[in-house]
């Protein structure tokens, strides 16, 4: 076990890790983008609205879910990009899955919350560890 662990310790590299985890964040939360970039943000305002926030807040989500994911796919200002999309997901989770937060998914198992939760730790977690070399934060 600890010769292979050697081996991958050698061949794998932390840079590589930022970057799959940029590519993930990016390219999933550019799907969710897409989908309010063809279909409108009316069901968005509404949520927004029904917080008690004004309904300019809603075009937020063009800036969370298409511009965000695009910087962090390039890796530029990765960090800064990192918490606008965190909080972008607090705010999905707030809006949109605040009455389920500590429900559990029938079918799974799993909190009913799990894919936002997990899209916003794994933000949080790029934020503190930043692009890495492959990235245009780096040149």
């Amino acid at each position: 076990m600890k010769s292979i662990e050697n081996f991958l310790a050698r061949v794998l590299c932390e840079d590589i890790g930022k970057l799959i985890l940029r590519l993930n964040l990016g390219f999933l939360m550019l799907f969710h983008g897409y989908k309010k970039y063809v279909n409108g943000i009316e069901g968005i305002k509404g949520l927004v609205t029904k917080a008690g926030l004004p309904e300019f807040l809603a075009y937020g989500v063009y800036l969370g879910e298409i511009a965000i994911p695009i910087l962090l796919i390039i890796g530029l200002y990765t960090r800064i990009s990192s918490l606008i999309y965190a909080l972008t997901m607090f705010f999905a989770i707030y809006l949109a899955h605040s009455s389920h937060i500590f429900a559990i998914n029938e079918r799974s198992g799993a909190l009913a919350i799990e894919t936002p939760l997990l899209f916003l730790l794994g933000a949080v977690t790029l934020m503190f560890i930043g692009s890495g070399r492959i990235a245009l934060d780096r040149k």
